[in-house]
């Protein structure tokens, strides 16, 4: 049977990663790629076996493609600090490789819990990123800091695995707010060149609020779907919002140092 790589990506994950790589310890390794974190995170994952590489953060892009390169065997199964892989997809995986598969790259169906519940509507289920199984060598990230694209460079179309990973976004409901705030911040640069105001801040928020909460059916998840549709807001708002401040460039009026005065 082919060997097969699994990374996951990690910055101050202590919480989540043993999780996580507990749940790809079929793999014939696991690559942990850290961007030098300052918790235990690289401790844990050392002490289940994983071999952790430490690159500098420059985009989520570069992050992976530096995973990549880090892998050493023919297939590489991409996973995230918050997923867990499950015994179905494993089975699915190891099935694929072992056999004649009919392409090269794969896409994963997610299935995210949140708030106590399994999200069935917000655009959450089913739910893909990045295709995670692939050949190496057939895929390559584009450079985006978040929200990073893909090349497939086989030449075959994608493929897509039938069971689901689960994922958990989020332990509580500050990571939704830290998230939304680092995203933000993140995806500002990509409106460079584009027209922004407050007002298209407003707008692009209170469309993203609305696709989720209605089109994309967050309504039936109660008040996860309404935090998943608040929290798009958010980081749609602020991104948008952020790089309106970036071209206004707004200084603090002009003081002067103010003495004692003469009586």
């Amino acid at each position: 049977m082919p060997k097969i790589s699994a990374y996951i990506l990690t910055y101050n994950q202590a919480e989540k990663i043993e999780a996580a790589i507990s749940s790809v310890l079929w793999a014939d390794e696991v690559v942990v790629v850290d961007s030098f974190s300052t918790d235990r995170t690289p401790e844990i994952a050392k002490s289940l076996g994983a071999r952790v590489v430490d690159v500098p953060f420059n985009g989520f892009g570069d992050l992976r493609n530096r995973a990549i390169a880090a892998c050493q065997y023919d297939w590489i199964f991409s996973l995230d600090s918050d997923e867990r892989c499950t015994e179905a997809v494993r089975d699915e995986i190891l099935r694929v490789i072992d056999g004649a598969p009919a392409h090269d790259v794969y896409r994963v169906p997610r299935r995210s819990y949140m708030m106590g519940r399994w999200i069935k509507g917000s655009g959450w289920y089913p739910n893909y990123r990045q295709p995670q199984l692939f050949r190496k060598g057939s895929l390559r990230y584009t450079l985006e800091p978040v929200h990073e694209g893909y090349e497939n460079l086989s030449g075959k179309p994608l493929g897509t695995l039938g069971n689901a990973v689960w994922q958990l976004p989020f332990r509580n409901l500050q990571e939704v707010i830290d998230k939304m705030n680092r995203y933000s911040t993140l995806g500002a640069p990509k409106l460079v060149g584009k027209r922004v105001t407050m007002a298209s801040a407003l707008g692009h928020g209170l469309w993203s609020f609305i696709k989720h909460y209605i089109f994309k059916r967050g309504f039936i998840d109660g008040w996860a779907g309404f935090v998943i549709a608040l929290g798009n807001f958010e980081g749609t708002f602020y991104r948008y919002a952020k790089r309106y401040e970036e071209k206004q460039d707004w200084q603090p009026p002009p003081s002067k140092a103010i003495k004692k005065k003469d009586r």
